[in-house]
């Protein structure tokens, strides 16, 4: 069985769990690829309710929790926590990026899945990852490369995770959405339209291969090399009909 049908398999399975034990379940977390492939079982999945969440808004991976307070009369919160990384000793700091501090991790033994999004701020991390392996990363996480970190568990809304976004305009010959990539990403054309057909851009949460199609204001896309960014809308126009378009850009 390949792992499109496994994990088919396995949304239904959870669906199905949920249904008839009016019960809770969820998923570890997912990637992106697999929220798109959720996305396109919406037929299969209608008899039971079921969101996503990755620990704070605008999250990449995310873990689907079927069931709802409407199905069973309460609310069960997703099972996710999120812990602070930083250096014991800042001015001996390294600059660690996402590879650092996920491959570190990884080498305590965890999979992939129970670790969702990484947010870098600048020289800690935050880590979102499963309720149930939070204490055994808390106690284990001493080194990122040749950094002696020490890890604490956050509790509450954490001010370090609000958005940061930065204000840019670009000017495209055209508003689909392959300029605009073009245009916000420095690259030609052709090299935009690569990152679709390698289902490297993601809108709305889902990965996008229409590359001809016009952003609504507020839409949020990514590229992946390149960033996450918030399209704003279509301002004037130069005299040599070129337009200007407001972005959003995460940092």
């Amino acid at each position: 069985m390949d792992e499109d049908k496994l994990f088919r398999a396995r949304m239904k399975e959870l669906a199905q769990a949920s249904f008839r034990q009016n019960r809770y379940t969820f998923s570890h977390f997912l990637s992106v690829a697999e929220l798109t492939e959720l996305y396109s079982m919406a037929s299969l999945l209608e008899y039971v309710d079921y969101d996503t969440f990755g620990g704070n808004p605008g999250c990449e991976r995310q873990m689907v929790r079927f069931g709802s307070e409407r199905m069973f009369g309460y609310e069960e919160p997703f099972p996710i926590s999120v812990l602070r990384i930083e250096p014991l000793i800042n001015k001996f700091a390294e600059e660690l990026g996402h590879r650092d501090y996920l491959g570190a991790v990884m080498n305590l033994g965890m999979e992939r899945d129970v670790i969702g999004d990484i947010l870098i701020r600048d020289k800690s991390a935050y880590m979102f990852c499963m309720d149930n392996i939070a204490g055994y990363i808390q106690a284990n996480l001493e080194k990122i490369r040749h950094t002696s970190v020490k890890v604490s568990l956050e509790k509450g809304e954490v001010d370090a995770l609000s958005p940061r976004l930065e204000e840019m305009e670009i000017l495209v010959s055209s508003p689909r959405f392959d300029a605009v990539i073009a245009a916000a990403c420095k690259l030609s054309r052709n090299a935009a339209l690569q990152l679709f057909r390698d289902k490297k851009v993601v809108l709305q949460g889902r990965i996008c291969e229409n590359n001809s199609m016009i952003l609504k204001e507020e839409d949020v896309f990514s590229v992946r090399g390149y960033g996450k960014f918030v399209y704003k809308g279509c301002g004037n126009q130069t005299r040599k009909g070129r337009l200007y378009v407001r972005l959003e850009q995460y940092r």
